[in-house]
């Protein structure tokens, strides 16, 4: 009975560790993959025209099943950089995986002049 129950404990903290190992490895593989994506995803972005920026939304389709990238826009407002920060445009692009759990975002900045 005694050898039975420290063979239960054992267990119960191996397959413990196990779990905490997948979960490890599962955020290690997003934040490998997501800067990756994110960037392959801006530079699709950025070389629209002006007139073509606007905020969107997908997926990464069979090739990366349950990411999700979505990219949103906005003027860039600044008194140091007066007149100039007109022609600024502040590009962000969120990445999340597993309903969420996993998130991450990069912005840039860009110039256009008219």
């Amino acid at each position: 009975m005694v050898s039975m129950s420290i063979i239960a404990l054992v267990l119960v903290s191996v397959y413990r560790l196990h779990a905490q190992t997948i979960s490890m490895h599962q955020a290690a593989r997003f934040y490998t993959t997501a800067p990756l994506l994110a960037q392959n995803k801006m530079a699709e972005f950025e070389i629209k025209p002006l007139g073509e920026l606007t905020d969107d939304s997908g997926s990464f389709g069979d090739e990366f099943p349950g990411y999700n990238w979505k990219i949103t826009t906005g003027d860039v407002e600044s008194q140091a950089l007066g007149k100039t920060a007109e022609n600024l445009k502040k590009i962000d692009i969120t990445l999340s995986a597993g309903n969420d759990e996993f998130t991450y975002n990069l912005r840039t900045y860009r110039f256009y002049t008219e």
